[in-house]
């Protein structure tokens, strides 16, 4: 039977970064069960309220480039803490407030700024250093963590806001995301070389990349201007823009709306929604498999076309039991699996030490693509009274991304250094 001696560091980390991501992704998700109850006590505007949760969305997809090198320079296990800490500390603060203000400071800057250090960045960075085998395998089950946390805190959660109110509700979460503290600083490491070994998987004896230096916001921008001068950040950044169109922004916001609209109730729509969760976890676990074993350009071409039929037909399926049901399994398997062949190929074309900041600045616009699709989906929906136009438009956008996805690293000859097996 195995034990620590023969599992490489490498599980230890990952493992921690997972609980790292849980935590995180429960947090994001918070502020559904939050909107009803200060609405409620303090007679706060939805709109009000929907500012403070702007705000912190925006900082989570700003901060994802300046998070990588932060982490870069500073240390993963350093960012880790002050994140946590950061997102705690705000959230517990948040049953102290009595203004619109300091929702807006707490929930907005506070935890926003904390949140922007739990994104998928360092599953990337994290994948990318300690892994050369298994690092699609390993995406895969990081990723898989935002679909977790949401299947297990938000069901809890929800009976504590309705049994004993939104404060205690807040100050478990508080304790969840302390709690993790401890295990983050004793046994998270930035390198496998400060464990005295190679990264999983690596040709015994490779030669460490050299640490990062330097002013880390200097480290971002030249990041940008790298990709900038990259055809293949374009690709890469637009498929990605598409991604985030086609889910956050227009099926996250707007397919609850959309089912009203076709006179299904608000409850039964948040479960569907919701139910998507649970594909979500197999579809990363499953993406991050098939991403070790078949080139991730034509996943990605497979994943945005099948995305794409999907949204050209759900228009025509709100009329239909079975058919909303198929749309929801799918989708829900398809919603995350983009990010590990995403990551395999940010490393390939930019390299390991710099996987972080360019897969930052990757979801930086796909932040930009749901923020588009959130404002641009309501836009349709008043002018044409329908919201056919929005989900036949990002279906459009998915089959345009799959073309992309194939021209990703054409003519470029950049492999990735040979794995070798590993144990443990």
């Amino acid at each position: 039977m195995a034990n620590l001696r023969t599992i490489h560091y490498a599980w230890i980390v990952a493992g921690v970064t997972f609980l790292m991501l849980l935590v995180g992704s429960a947090v994001r998700a918070l502020p559904g069960l939050l909107v009803v109850p200060l609405e409620a006590e303090f007679g706060w505007s939805r709109a009000t309220i929907s500012f403070a949760v702007g705000v912190n969305i925006f900082l989570y997809g700003l901060l994802a480039p300046f998070s990588a090198a932060v982490m870069d320079r500073f240390g993963v296990r350093q960012a880790m803490v002050a994140a946590l800490a950061a997102i705690g500390i705000g959230i517990a603060l948040t049953t102290l407030m009595t203004a619109s203000w300091q929702l807006v400071l707490l929930w907005g800057f506070v935890v926003g700024s904390g949140i922007g250090f739990t994104t998928n960045v360092i599953a990337a960075v994290v994948a990318s250093r300690w892994f050369v085998a298994r690092r699609g395998l390993v995406l895969g089950f990081l990723t898989s963590a935002v679909a977790a946390g949401q299947l297990l805190f938000l069901p809890p959660l929800a009976m504590i806001a309705s049994g004993a109110g939104w404060r205690t509700m807040i100050m478990v979460m508080a304790g969840a995301v302390l709690g993790i503290l401890p295990v983050v600083v004793l046994l998270m490491r930035d390198r496998p070389e400060n464990v005295g070994l190679t990264a999983y998987g690596e040709p015994p004896g490779a030669k460490a990349a050299a640490a990062p230096r330097g002013n880390p916001i200097r480290a971002t921008f030249a990041g940008l201007r790298l990709g900038l001068r990259t055809r293949d950040f374009y690709l890469l950044a637009g498929t990605f823009f598409v991604c985030g169109a086609s889910t956050n922004g227009l099926i996250g916001t707007h397919l609850i709306p959309a089912c009203i609209d076709s006179g299904i109730p608000e409850i039964a729509a948040a479960s569907m929604l919701a139910s998507m969760a649970a594909f979500n976890f197999f579809g990363a676990m499953g993406s991050g498999w098939l991403s070790d074993r078949i080139d991730c350009r034509v996943l990605l071409c497979v994943y945005y076309g099948m995305r794409g039929v999907s949204l050209l037909i759900l228009p025509f399926s709100f009329d239909t039991f079975y058919g909303l049901a198929l749309f929801t399994m799918f989708y829900g398997l398809d919603w995350i699996a983009t990010i590990p062949p995403t990551v395999k190929l940010t490393a390939q074309t930019f390299g390991r030490e710099k996987t972080g900041v360019m897969y930052g600045w990757i979801t930086c616009v796909h932040q930009m693509g749901g923020a588009s699709a959130a404002f641009f989906g309501g836009v349709l929906r008043s002018s044409f009274d329908t919201y056919m136009h929005a989900f036949l438009l990002s279906g459009l956008l998915c089959f345009l991304a799959a073309i992309m996805a194939l021209f990703i690293g054409y003519n470029r000859q950049q492999p990735e250094p040979k794995a070798v097996a590993a144990t443990g």
